[in-house]
């Protein structure tokens, strides 16, 4: 190995000193200076007035985004303590906002029962990238004032007079030289905190857009709790019963579980910790799946709704259908990871395991009628899901008897690793024979898809497995689907949509992210889904190159800088209307095309959506088109 000419001695040993690290290497504290990063400013302050709710103090937050991006945040807890800190000799709210891990949740005797910031470092870290920050607080009958910029103070905590509330404000804007930007996006706040509200329940939560006229805002307060969660999860799915399950036992774990079952064929599950979102679940959704496939059967058995021959319900069948969330708090949750996205107390199965099967057992007793609609649906979901193994055996045996176990219309690439592949799924044989004159044999597959798929929205598995158009994209993939997806056995890196630029280019580019995000999520995931980005004009001038425009704005730019006069313009209308070299060159060749990555930051939104895209339900379908018509390009009439 090379070695790296370089002195290593004592003077390359960097000591940075109080938040230096921070703003040295924002990533590691927040995960990026995108504007991800950026919001997670917001969601570490609003964390801890949540903390303080928890605790049972405040009852109310106010969040304002002011003019210039500025961000306030007021709450009405107990306030920081503001008397001085034996260690640092300076005021315990200083510490809090310029030391890191420092705060009140260490210890068991320490300021929280629970808290979702175990690490101390949310203030701190928003100070230390922060233009400026401001702390005001109103505590033992006083009111207190403190600045800092970049993390540094600037004025120590000061009384700057009387009050008789309790609580703290904090305004700070982030610092410029640090955030790709400073440009707050409001629905995605708003959706955050009215997931807080929901899972807070009682608290109210307020937030207001102040950097347009008129301002945008709204109000969060739940006291349903998860009730109103789960209902608002499902509003516009068809329930098969009315009213969720709800289930709530305090204790040295206290536990809030809310269930209600759709008529829809993929189960919804959230888990929270302390209002963290485990996205990876962990030990209190092992809990909760293991009652729940246990008291069902058990309930289906003494009361002769399967039969000893058939066997046990899976666990599969019993989800199908079911949207839960799933809340936790526990004193000192153990995470998997720094992302904080498994739970791993293992006490916790147990306690959660036992909690629901009680609950559980004794609604389905007090609530026959229910019991029984559910129960015919899971019923009908094992049918089916043994009607799905058998055309799953039947396409694998298909297989195995052909020379290849690749569907015959797949052009496949000459490379066998699948982290240099990828495979193009393209809409119609025209543009599909185009793709593969044009393509590079080397890493690029194609696959021509004709015709409209099947909607898997409103599918089961079984009519996925025997359907002729999704067939070829699951043995192209080569995963399987569904619960049997395993993505190290994905045989391409990228998997690309490329469909006309039209409206029906749009429909089959939506039925395909249906399939993948219901029944191959992983890939979505794990960032290999694609969308191509073809042109939508070529400009064309005698003794000139042409130019491809994949915008309208583009098109404009353009045709001013070419002299409108003597110039064609041609709009494409579908990938067919290109020859295999102007495909390739515009968007198959790596060095010039674009590609979008299909990302999944926010499963609730996605659910929704693909809900209201492609359900039953036809008004908030009817009710999405009118209020975003508006935003619509491209529309062939």
């Amino acid at each position: 190995m090379e070695k790296f000419e370089h002195e290593y001695g004592v003077e390359q040993i960097q000591v940075l000193e109080g938040l230096e690290a921070v703003r040295k290497r924002p990533g590691m504290y927040i995960g990026s200076v995108s504007i991800r990063g950026l919001h997670h400013l917001v969601y570490e302050i609003v964390d801890n007035c949540v903390d303080e709710a928890l605790a049972g103090y405040c009852t109310e937050i106010d969040i304002k985004i002011e003019p210039g991006n500025i961000i306030s945040v007021q709450d009405n807890g107990r306030g920081i303590p503001v008397g001085i800190h034996p260690k640092t000799k300076i005021s315990a709210a200083e510490t809090v906002y310029t030391k890191l891990h420092a705060g009140g949740k260490f210890g068991g005797d320490s300021g929280y029962k629970v808290s979702g910031g175990l690490h101390g470092v949310g203030a701190s870290v928003v100070n230390a990238l922060s233009t400026w920050t401001e702390v005001t607080i109103a505590k033992d009958g006083g009111l207190f004032e403190m600045k800092f910029e970049k993390g540094k103070t600037v004025e120590p905590l000061t009384r700057i007079g009387d009050s008789k509330k309790t609580g703290t404000k904090v305004r700070f804007l982030a610092d410029d030289t640090i955030f790709e930007t400073l440009d707050y996006d409001y629905a995605t706040l708003e959706e955050r905190f009215r997931e807080i509200a929901f899972l807070t329940k009682g608290l109210k939560i307020n937030i207001e857009d102040l950097r347009e006229d008129p301002s945008k805002k709204a109000e969060f307060h739940f006291e349903g709790g998860l009730k109103s969660f789960v209902e608002y999860l499902n509003k516009n799915k068809e329930k098969i019963h009315k009213d969720p399950i709800y289930i709530e036992k305090d204790g040295e774990v206290p536990i809030e579980i809310a269930i209600q079952y759709t008529t829809s064929y993929s189960e919804n599950i959230l888990t929270f910790v302390n209002n963290i979102n485990t996205i990876e679940g962990g030990t209190h959704l092992e809990g909760f799946k293991r009652a729940l496939t246990k008291t069902f059967n058990d309930y289906a058995r003494s009361h002769n709704l399967i039969k000893e021959k058939d066997g046990n319900l899976q666990g599969e069948d019993i989800r199908e259908g079911i949207t839960a969330v799933i809340s936790v708090k526990v004193k000192e949750p153990q995470f998997e990871g720094q992302t904080k996205t498994k739970l791993g107390n293992s006490n916790v199965t147990g306690v959660v395991s036992s909690a629901v099967s009680e609950s559980l057992a004794n609604f389905l007793e007090e609530n026959p009628s229910v019991a029984k609609a559910i129960l015919e649906k899971c019923i009908s979901a094992s049918r089916a899901r043994e009607a799905a193994r058998k055309a799953r055996e039947l396409v694998r045996r298909k297989s195995a008897l052909e020379t290849s176990t690749l569907p015959g219309k797949l052009a496949d690439c000459s490379s066998k690793v699948a982290s240099e592949c990828e495979v193009y799924i393209v809409e119609g044989d025209s543009a599909g024979g185009s793709a593969k004159q044009g393509r590079d044999r080397r890493f690029q597959a194609i696959l021509p898809l004709w015709g409209k798929m099947l909607n898997v929205e409103k599918s089961r598995a079984d009519k996925i497995y025997n359907n002729d158009k999704l067939q070829p994209v699951i043995l192209a993939v080569g995963a399987g689907i569904g619960a049997d997806f395993d993505i190290s056995k994905i045989r391409y890196g990228k998997v690309i949509i490329m469909a006309d630029a039209d409206v029906d280019g749009a429909h089959i580019r939506t039925l395909l992210l249906t399939f993948f995000f219901r029944y191959m999520r992983p890939l979505i995931e794990n960032g290999n889904v694609y969308l191509a980005q073809p042109p939508l004009y070529k400009l064309s001038k005698k003794g000139k190159p042409d130019v491809y425009c994949y915008t309208d704005e583009e098109m404009t730019k353009h045709l001013n800088e070419m002299g409108r006069d003597g110039v064609n313009i041609q709009r494409y209308k579908g990938l067919g209307e290109m020859n295999p070299e102007q495909l390739w060159e515009t968007t198959m060749n790596p060095e010039h095309r674009i590609l979008i990555k299909v990302k999944l930051e926010d499963a609730i939104k996605a659910d929704e959506i693909f809900t209201i895209l492609m359900g039953d339900d036809i008004t908030p379908r009817r009710k999405f088109i009118e209020e975003n018509a508006k935003y619509v390009n491209n529309l062939d009439i």
